[in-house]
């Protein structure tokens, strides 16, 4: 079910000097970000003994899904999916549901996540840097959905960022994801 979202012209209106009023995405866009949702752990149970579960994120009015791992509270979808970013300051929502078949998918809790420090890691630009070099480290807090220390990181010539998130309104559970940059030619860029 992931689907790379692609870049798409928008609908220009024409303002009084007869001048196209709005600016093609690709004018607007800084690149792309690909969320690499790797694996649950510990997630509620929603059905029986156990959860169908799949994660969607959302950004802007952009919405992308994995594909469902049937009766898994530890699934691994090691799925990518991939968002268009316009502006860095906006939030990602990601929220893990339960399939069901005959009623409405129940939801197993939410985190929320910025982009900022990643991309301020990316504007850097530090591509001379050895393998594995830790760019910055951002520390859980109330203000975060962290459950750990999260590393932004120069790996083989990409700046990665690892969270692992602590999802909130359930009684427990977590998600692993992962960042990647993507530029993309046309684009803005950084």
């Amino acid at each position: 079910m992931a689907t790379d979202a692609a870049p798409r012209r928008r609908r220009s209106s024409p303002d009084k000097s007869g001048r196209s009023s709005s600016t093609s995405l690709m004018e607007n866009l800084l690149g792309l970000l690909r969320i690499r949702v790797k694996r649950g752990v510990n997630l509620a149970v929603r059905d029986v003994r156990s959860s169908d579960p799949y994660v969607v994120i959302k950004m802007n009015r952009q919405k992308l899904k994995t594909r469902v791992i049937k009766k898994d509270v530890n699934p691994e979808w090691n799925e990518d999916l991939t968002l268009s970013v316009t502006d860095p300051n906006h939030p990602i929502q990601l929220t893990v549901y339960d399939h069901d078949t005959f009623s409405k998918d129940d939801k197993m809790g939410d985190a929320e996540f910025e982009i900022k420090s990643y991309i301020d890691a990316l504007r850097m630009n530090l591509s001379g840097l050895p393998s594995g070099t830790i760019v910055s480290r951002i520390q859980p807090s109330r203000q975060n959905c962290l459950s750990e220390e999260s590393c932004i990181t120069w790996t083989e010539g990409k700046m990665i960022q690892d969270l692992c998130l602590r999802l909130r309104n359930v009684e427990c559970g977590e998600v692993e994801i992962q960042l990647q940059w993507i530029d993309l030619p046309g684009s803005k860029g950084l």
